[in-house]
């Protein structure tokens, strides 16, 4: 999730940045020294963030990994964003952001998919604790999962299968991602799925 680029003309540094945000009531990206106003999301972004969070969250209850959704910065040398989620197993000593995630997800919406697609995999990329970056569509139904052993090439899937996390051992199925959104895709799978139970139960 990022802002519109309207950015706030005026130089900052990152000290008077990570201060100034502790006050503000709108989150703020900080890219090169410019600031940019984080946008509102979608019931859907919000569902399908809250969805993985909470797989994130309950897969690693108990041991070293964490799962932080939206409200945690990340450093990435002189950029601030707000990953929709991130998994972070081995942390800094930094109360408001981390530096080494393991896995960093964004949801896509069209007011963000340039700099998700763009900027922000650029630099995510060059995180070297970071081994996947997972890019997830909220209108229509398409998972793409970047990896690091893979020299970051794109893998897509769809309801049906399941996205496979190597780096920690976790696998999630895509119809667990997209649970309770509201798309087309969503509508048509659960359509389908219900046709073919009934057709199982009659014959």
């Amino acid at each position: 999730m990022v802002a519109n680029i309207n950015y706030t003309p005026k130089w900052m540094s990152e000290a008077d940045y990570l201060a100034s945000e502790l006050e503000r009531d709108t989150k703020h990206e900080y890219i090169d020294g410019y600031i940019y106003a984080m946008s509102g999301v979608s019931k859907n972004h919000q569902r399908i963030t809250a969805n993985i969070d909470r797989v994130f969250g309950n897969y690693f209850k108990n041991k070293s990994c964490e799962s932080f959704a939206s409200e945690v910065k990340i450093k990435v040398g002189s950029k601030f964003f707000y990953p929709d989620v991130m998994l972070v197993c081995q942390d800094n000593d930094q109360d408001y952001y981390t530096e080494t995630p393991v896995i960093i997800v964004e949801v896509l919406s069209k007011s963000t998919r340039k700099i998700d697609e763009t900027i922000k995999k650029i630099a995510y990329q060059s995180i070297p604790t970071l081994e996947e970056y997972v890019l997830v569509e909220q209108d229509f139904v398409d998972v793409e999962v970047c990896r690091r052993r893979e020299s970051w090439a794109s893998s897509h899937y769809f309801l049906g299968d399941s996205v496979a996390f190597e780096s920690v051992g976790l696998t999630i199925s895509v119809e667990d991602m997209y649970a309770r959104v509201d798309n087309e895709d969503v509508h048509a799978f659960f359509a389908q799925t219900e046709i073919s139970t009934l057709n199982r139960e009659l014959f």
